[in-house]
């Protein structure tokens, strides 16, 4: 019997099975499909800086765990398999053509990160290819880049030489339970036996917790990305616009994202999504209407309404635990997702507190309202603001 099954192979479960098998614990994971090919692999892997010392929201507290976590986690993923990650420190540029940036930038600097006020001439020396009719911008010079599928693989690797068990195509659908104790997860061929189950399954998340009679409050909205080549690249740094982005890789390509859309379960591109992220990106970078496109995808983010994800224990379960409604943030906040995992299962002090990813708690942040109005429209493309 295993000690833990982690239910999902994303991001966030192959980080949990490997922080988990690190510290000797016997693992497997179940996943629907195959592992690390859902939202975890669609992103971008933009990595925002974060500092311990300065945050004090819950979101800013689990951004600056993993931030601190990031090069350990990529040393030691290179040193286990021999894959790199592409971690990488860019630095991002955040632009705006009619909003003014300097609160956002006051914000960034009051939690302690660097951040640097950016004129016309110095944003043009740093990035000469971005447009002039960008009225504001700022640099945050400590953000940092991953390549999500190296990074995938890295993982899946890793938690196999550590013996965690992979076992793709296994949808679990429901729980045996004794009292309050959940003895396996059913899927349709078998059930899985272990003494702790963690629900990590991403905008699916919802069903499962159903099963035992929580309710979470995570649906699944689309984000499409478009692939361009272009070399030699244009500019070096991520330059954000909001939800809007551009990341350029080394090897000459850029990724242009992303949408948000309420669409169900349905991944596809459209016309509309495309169009969209295409015009965004010739208006940032007037010069990339000349690129190459490589190819368009989707994924479907878990979106939970709020800014913190649930990490935590299901209500009147003693051995079931969820990590999940990450929204656009899973990649860039997995390892700290693990490490209080594995804290939490091994009742361990936690690195951070622990109350604002509660299942019962109940963010005051009034951004949250109107995040809920954008998206009250179905199939509606949303480009949000940060």
């Amino acid at each position: 019997m295993s000690d833990v099954i982690v239910v999902g192979g994303g991001v966030i479960g192959l980080s949990i099975a490997w922080e988990l098998a690190s510290h000797g614990a016997i693992v497997k994971v179940l996943d629907q499909s195959t592992v690390g090919r859902e939202a975890s692999w669609a992103g971008a892997g933009m990595l925002p800086p974060g500092n311990l010392a300065g945050e004090r929201t819950g979101e800013g507290r689990l951004r600056a765990l993993s931030c601190v976590l990031w090069p350990e986690w990529s040393e030691g993923l290179l040193a286990a398999t021999g894959i790199d990650n592409g971690y990488r420190n860019c630095g991002a540029i955040e632009v705006s053509f009619d909003r003014n940036l300097d609160d956002e930038a006051s914000a960034w600097e009051a939690t302690g990160n660097k951040v640097e006020i950016l004129s016309a001439a110095r944003r043009r020396h740093l990035e000469p290819a971005i447009s002039s009719n960008v009225k504001h911008s700022y640099r945050l010079p400590e953000f940092c880049q991953v390549r999500n599928p190296r990074h995938l693989r890295s993982l899946e690797v890793a938690c196999l030489d550590m013996g965690v068990e992979l076992l793709e195509g296994e949808p679990v659908c429901g729980w045996k339970a004794t009292g309050q104790r959940v003895t396996h997860a059913r899927t349709v061929s078998t059930d899985y036996a272990a003494a702790k189950f963690v629900i990590a399954s991403g905008a699916w998340s919802r069903q499962l917790a159903n099963a035992v009679g929580t309710e979470i409050s995570i649906e699944p909205l689309r984000g499409q990305i478009v692939l361009l080549r272009c070399s030699p690249l244009p500019f070096r740094h991520v330059i954000q616009d909001g939800a809007r982005y551009l990341v350029p890789r080394e090897d000459g390509r850029i990724l242009i994202g992303s949408t948000e859309e309420r669409a169900g379960f349905v991944k596809q591109n459209t016309v509309e999504g495309v169009q969209s992220l295409l015009q965004f990106a010739k208006s940032v970078v007037p010069t990339l209407a000349d690129a190459e496109i490589e190819r368009t995808w989707s994924g479907l983010r878990p979106y939970s309404g709020r800014e913190e994800p649930f990490i935590g224990r299901l209500p009147n379960q003693e051995n079931l635990f969820v990590a999940a409604g990450h929204f656009r943030s899973g990649l860039q906040m997995s390892p700290g997702t693990a490490v209080l995992v594995r804290q939490m299962l091994h009742r361990q002090e936690s690195s951070i507190p622990m109350a604002p990813y509660d299942l019962l708690h109940d963010s005051s942040d009034g951004d949250e309202t109107e995040a809920h109005e954008l998206l009250s429209a179905p199939n509606q493309v949303v480009q949000s603001q940060n």
